[in-house]
């Protein structure tokens, strides 16, 4: 049984993320605290009891491809139109599409409530407000008048086609074609693979954006463009016309997220599928970056549902499960298995790293959003750069902390958690492909230290160190003995990515590129997890107004994480700084010959 955790999710978004900051602006001036709690309980009432029932059935049932068609586990139609009718689908769109406009923090918070109730079910939604945001940057006018106002309500539901099956992460190679047409239309060519709610029966038409190359084009990702191919064609008055020449040709089976229907998909199999541009040609790279920068946090936000989810999971399972004696414990029979030291030591760090997940994300949110209402090109170009420099690790820290999470949950149930029935394995088994999908962990962390750090010339992450020790030394200038070590912890931690953060920095500026990319992977560990260790330190300096479990609760998983996880970062530095001629040195393809 899954319980949205709505009380957290308000504090770490007003307390800890920085909520009252959009709350004062104008745009914002009608969003007070009590739509925003009425907002999060509606949206955590709606994960609880309309999707988080659905999420074994769709588990156990998959999404069957017949006839040409793919349909959805029972139940998961009448929770989807349940969901549009809602509103839930334009919750941050343009008023005058249809949508609400409110905050990406509203949305990354809502999107967490339902990924735990099924991240099967809310990665289908979360691509299409994906085809809804590059469409309000990049889409023609006639365009958006067609399509836009669909997508906005749900009505009609988007994907992102990217994959081939030569062209994975380096869409260098990628091949599908586009013929330009006398009428201003396209013919679209070509196989995708991989393609997240490709086909399905939860709406009447399937809006796909897809990357294909021009007759013409430059090689490379200079030549993609980014084009607007219907399942079915729609005619001048908005009604349904025929089909277009698009379909599936299969549904993959797939470790984890079962009701999500992964499909390959075939355009122009007779003479060409039917599409629009959108953006300009050879440009469709930036087009679809709108999508997946914001898509890459949402996959961050997968892995933070899932590790609520496990966590409640674990919890419920700890409390009831007897096995033992556990020390102190003077009554008759066994103990209650949540009583063991061992078992408390995982419990404490599922829900840590949970909430540093939470926090991260909705910083990142946060980041998105300041930018998004920056009045002047100082504060937008310092926005802007937060929001990149957080992207990557809020996908990589969160959804690697998704499968950690889950991961011990499976182990606190010991035998039962390697038996299906149990619903633990479920969660691992979803969680596992977030750090995959939307840009490898690996990718995000090349992207972080070669393309993020030297933002402002490499001033930007300094500043944001900076801010990080700020918190240490708040925690440290509070003199309360129940943080323990954790400023010290705190500090250090915060030294180690001083030092590592030095030496990409000057890795890059000496030309030494293997070098940097060797300590990639580490090195976004290192910024998340003292970025974590922060954020939570922070939540327990803000919850001196709150009633005193509340306060105790959040010092003492502030106080856990330093303690221990924090501990990583010195051995996290070691590998940056020593292991990049040993793993330049090491030859696979020498071994597998």
């Amino acid at each position: 049984m899954y319980r949205a955790p709505v009380d957290e999710i308000a504090f770490t978004l007003k307390h800890v993320c920085g909520l009252g900051d959009l709350q004062q602006n104008a745009r914002f001036a009608d969003l007070g605290d009590d739509l925003v709690d009425a907002i999060l309980t509606e949206a955590g009432r709606f994960a609880a009891e309309e999707i988080a029932p659905l999420n074994k059935v769709a588990d156990t049932h998959g999404t069957p491809l017949e006839n040409g068609e793919v349909s959805t586990p029972p139940g998961w139609r009448d929770a989807y139109h349940a969901w549009i009718e809602g509103g839930w689908n334009g919750l941050t769109a343009d008023p005058e599409a249809g949508g609400q406009g409110l905050p990406q923090m509203l949305s990354a918070a809502a999107l967490e409530m339902w990924n735990s109730g099924s991240m099967a079910f809310a990665i289908g939604p979360t691509l299409t407000i994906g085809a809804v945001e590059a469409m309000e940057k990049h889409a023609s006018e006639e365009l958006k008048a067609k399509y836009l106002e669909k997508l906005v309500t749900g009505e009609w539901m988007g994907t992102m086609n990217l994959t081939e099956p030569q062209a994975g992460s380096d869409l260098n190679a990628l091949k599908a074609k586009a013929e330009r047409r006398d009428d201003g239309t396209y013919r679209i060519f070509g196989q995708k693979i991989f393609i997240t709610y490709g086909d399905h029966d939860l709406t009447d038409n399937i809006i796909h954006m897809v990357l294909a190359r021009l007759p013409d084009a430059p090689p490379g990702t200079r030549g993609i463009s980014l084009f607007l191919v219907p399942k079915f064609l729609v005619n001048d008055d908005g009604s349904l016309g025929e089909r277009n020449d698009v379909k599936v040709a299969g549904v993959e089976h797939k470790m984890g997220i079962h009701g999500s229907p992964t499909c390959t998909m075939v355009y122009g199999d007779e003479d060409g599928a039917i599409g629009w541009l959108v953006g300009e040609e050879n440009r469709g790279l930036a087009c679809m970056f709108t999508m997946m920068n914001n898509a890459r946090l949402a996959v961050g936000i997968q892995g933070l549902g899932v590790a609520e989810r496990a966590y409640q999971h674990a919890l419920a399972y700890a409390v009831e499960r007897k096995q033992g004696r556990a020390p102190g414990d003077t009554g008759e029979g066994m103990s209650p298995i949540a009583r063991h030291p061992d078992i408390k030591r995982m419990l404490l760090g599922m829900k840590s790293r949970t909430q540093v997940a939470r926090a991260i994300c909705y910083a990142c949110a946060h980041a998105i959003d300041m930018a998004n209402v920056a009045e002047d090109a100082e504060s937008r170009t310092f926005w802007s750069e937060r929001a990149s420099l957080l992207t990557p690790i809020a996908k990589a820290l969160s959804t690697d902390f998704g499968v950690e999470v889950a991961s011990l949950g499976v182990q606190i149930h010991g035998g039962m958690g390697f038996i299906e029935e149990t619903g633990a394995a479920q969660h691992l088994r979803d969680a596992r492909i977030a750090p995959i999908y939307e840009g490898t962990n690996g990718i995000q962390s090349i992207d972080l230290v070669m393309r993020k750090l030297p933002l402002s010339g490499g001033e930007h992450i300094k500043g944001f160190i900076q801010e990080l020790k700020e918190i240490a030394d708040e925690v440290s200038a509070s003199n309360r003995p129940e943080f323990g070590a954790t400023a010290e912890r705190l500090a250090a931690s915060i030294q180690d990515l001083t030092e590592a953060t030095d030496y990409m920095l000057s890795a890059q500026a000496d030309g030494r590129v293997a070098d940097a990319l060797s300590g990639a992977t580490p090195y976004l560990r290192v910024a998340g997890l003292a970025l974590g260790g922060a954020l939570l330190a922070r939540g327990a300096l803000r919850s001196s107004e709150e009633p005193a479990v509340r306060l105790s609760e959040r010092t003492l998983l502030a106080r856990s994480f330093c303690e221990t996880t924090l501990g990583e970062t010195s051995g996290l530095k070691s590998d940056i700084l020593l292991s990049a001629a040993a793993i330049q040195d090491f030859d696979p393809e020498a071994l597998a010959s």
